[in-house]
């Protein structure tokens, strides 16, 4: 199959814009037939193209593909239209604390965060994932294989993350979160029995925030992002 120019750049568009996760340069050249030098001289062109005109989104090599993203200089006005199609979530404290928790350690197990946290959180794991703001993981290969537990699509969407990556500091964690959940209207006081932690992020995680990056988790576009990171954002 040979493409011309144009052709090419507008099937690799499309498949970049399709991809769930990063397409790689090996999969691109395969679909379109071509040799993978040409399919990078044209991505590289085609990203220069997006960075240099007044766009919205812009192609990105990551994670060893290509996938769209939103351009910074427009992050908060996606995360207010991403607001404002879910209504608030009303979360304790102590779930966002958690959630913080969850967020840069992931994947982490329930003993892991009840050992940061220092107090029982089966209860708050439980609201978090009735929320669909974290999910399983699979079990960590330790002695009684407890149950990993990582960030979902639905926190991505909530707070307006193309990917974790995108994870602000842990300092900023809960202006973040105050944005995202609907502003002081989405969070409540600590009820009677729970926590009586005054702060969002426990002092305890600071050190470890580098050290625990998250991996990668990619936006479901098609199912449930309506086009955050991609052409029609």
């Amino acid at each position: 199959m040979t493409m011309n120019p144009t052709e090419l750049k507008g099937a690799l568009e499309a498949i970049i814009y399709a991809a769930d996760e990063p397409a790689t340069l090996d999969q691109i050249a395969a679909a379109v037939g071509e040799e993978k030098h040409v399919v990078r001289t044209a991505l590289d062109e085609m990203i220069a193209t997006y960075a240099a005109e007044d766009r919205g989104i812009e192609i990105r090599a990551v994670a060893g593909g290509y996938k769209f993203y939103t351009k910074p200089q427009h992050h908060d006005v996606v995360r207010r239209f991403i607001k404002s199609l879910r209504p608030p979530l009303r979360l304790t404290m102590p779930a966002l604390e958690t959630l913080a928790v969850i967020s840069y350690r992931q994947p982490v197990t329930g003993p892991e965060i009840q050992e940061i946290r220092g107090v029982n959180v089966s209860g708050v794991i439980k609201t978090l994932l009735e929320k669909r703001l974290i999910t399983t993981a699979g079990r960590k290969a330790v002695m009684g294989r407890p149950i990993l537990y990582r960030t979902s699509k639905e926190f991505l969407m909530r707070f307006g993350l193309s990917d974790l990556d995108e994870l602000p500091s842990l300092k900023e964690f809960e202006q973040l979160a105050r944005a995202a959940l609907g502003a002081d209207e989405g969070i409540a006081l600590n009820e009677p029995d729970a926590e009586s932690q005054s702060e969002l992020v426990p002092e305890s995680l600071d050190a470890t925030q580098e050290q625990a990056k998250p991996t990668e988790v990619e936006v479901d576009q098609k199912a449930e992002n309506p086009k955050v990171e991609s052409a029609s954002s």
